[in-house]
């Protein structure tokens, strides 16, 4: 699963940096969430993998509170490039004269280093807050990564610093993305239904062009709430939900994304030729 992530959204990376009729405002988003959660996918599983292999589930101190530093910067990512790809089909839909000149390239930019502030920041300060904690001498986290809320109910010291801002950061990226995100369709599915009857083409295009995305947003805070509002992270039940937000999700994102889109398809199948052709250059030069 692990490889089919990693391969999958290197992929669709490729395919929009090779291909110039993808360099729009919408593939340029997708090509940082495919990295993004490459990268989210990476902070856990290999180290699970590792474990597995060698029969051992123990961790360094300083290798979990790195684990928890990345898992936390590229989970913000995912949460914010979501949605900002949804206020990109919000002005792509409801605004479609004035998309090129709102999602300029500039803006576009902006955004994602936006995006990789607030996660970068909000990571090392949480990270930093956990150092100055002191724990106990036998430190069990049942999990299958350093999760932060585990990580804090094991402290021997005072967490009240930890909590506080750790609720003041799941409003910032939980609450105030998700309302974007649903406001933004709320503004999308209002601009549909007023188009006429007789355009059915361009209501099923409009639809059309939102629908990966929503399932992807749907997917990835489907479990995301499962993992963090279950009462039990570490009960069989939050560890499938946390298998799914971690493993599953990053790895169905490249085919939502492809299947129903016939220009990744198209930037892919060059792709994919381009690697085939190279590699059977390769078995003929050896």
């Amino acid at each position: 699963m692990y490889l089919v992530t990693v391969l999958g959204n290197l992929l669709i990376i490729l395919a929009i940096t090779s291909d110039s009729h993808l360099h729009t405002p919408m593939y340029f988003f997708l090509s940082n969430l495919s990295f993004a959660d490459i990268s989210f996918t990476s902070t856990t599983v290999p180290k699970m993998l590792v474990n597995i292999q060698t029969q051992s589930k123990s961790i360094t101190y300083g290798g979990c509170i790195t684990q928890m530093y990345f898992f936390m910067v590229f989970g913000g990512m995912d949460t914010f490039l979501l949605t900002v790809m949804a206020y990109d089909r919000f002005v792509a839909i409801c605004h479609p004269l004035h998309y090129t000149v709102i999602m300029n390239p500039q803006l576009c930019g902006l955004l994602v280093l936006v995006s990789w502030f607030i996660s970068f920041s909000y990571s090392l300060i949480q990270s930093l807050l956990m150092l100055r904690l002191s724990f106990c001498t036998n430190w069990v986290i049942p999990h299958f990564y350093c999760e932060l809320a585990q990580a804090l109910t094991l402290a021997c010291s005072d967490t009240l610093v930890n909590h506080i801002l750790q609720y003041m950061v799941t409003a910032l990226l939980g609450i105030v993305p998700f309302s974007g995100i649903l406001f933004s369709y709320t503004r999308i599915a209002s601009s549909i239904l007023r188009i006429p009857s007789a355009n059915g083409n361009y209501k099923y295009k409009a639809f059309s062009t939102c629908a990966s995305h929503l399932s992807v947003v749907s997917l990835f805070y489907g479990t995301g709430f499962g993992v963090y509002l279950s009462s039990d992270v570490s009960s069989w039940r939050g560890m499938i939900a946390s298998v799914m937000y971690t493993v599953v999700t990053p790895m169905l994102n490249p085919f939502i994304y492809s299947l129903r889109n016939r220009d990744i398809k198209r930037a892919l199948q060059k792709v994919l030729g381009r690697i085939c052709s190279v590699m059977g250059t390769l078995v003929l030069v050896f």
